[in-house]
């Protein structure tokens, strides 16, 4: 069994959301990247330091846990902690449309012209937008490749439009076939 497990994809890829559901299964704690990253979600981030500080504890107080969310850039520290990583990529249309209702979900008509959301909300999806096509300088696919390049670990690729059920047995499937 692996017992540290890392889950990172482009914003709307579905990675915590398998998260989640891997740690109502198996045995591991469910750690949110974004819950290190932010003091208040997506309005203030958290110091360096403190998140990484967090985020180690968290990390060495559990002995089986599954971190979702790209860590890249700002976890390199802990890349020794995982014994799998698990990279999904979901294609670009389906990820932006899950993220537009995601916007509308938490934030309704705030994020329609003239709304008090609407410019943040804009700015999150064009930012979102450029993960397959942006280099290393900012959240993309190129990033994580590159950052998942000198990893140690196995790493289990997850690549199209699969159901959440569909993920979770993939991953159900690769754990029982390599201990």
């Amino acid at each position: 069994m692996k017992n540290k497990i890392h889950i990172l994809g482009a914003s709307g890829s579905g990675a915590s959301t398998l998260g989640r559901d891997l740690s109502m299964i198996l045995p591991h704690v469910n750690l949110d990247g974004d819950d290190y990253f932010w003091i208040e979600k997506f309005t203030e981030k958290r110091g360096l330091k403190a998140r990484v500080q967090l985020l180690k504890e968290d990390l060495t107080n559990n002995k089986q846990w599954i971190l979702s969310g790209a860590v890249c850039g700002w976890g390199d520290e802990i890349k020794s902690y995982f014994d799998l990583v698990i990279f999904i990529y979901t294609p670009k249309d389906i990820r932006l449309q899950r993220l537009e209702q995601r916007e509308f979900q938490r934030y309704g008509d705030e994020i329609l012209p003239g709304g008090s959301k609407y410019e943040q909300s804009r700015a999150f999806l064009e930012w979102a937008a450029l993960y397959d096509e942006a280099g290393l300088e900012v959240r993309s696919k190129s990033l994580h490749e590159h950052w998942m390049s000198d990893l140690t670990c196995p790493i289990l690729r997850i690549e199209g439009d699969q159901t959440v059920k569909e993920r979770v047995n993939i991953v159900l499937d690769y754990l029982k076939t390599r201990r």
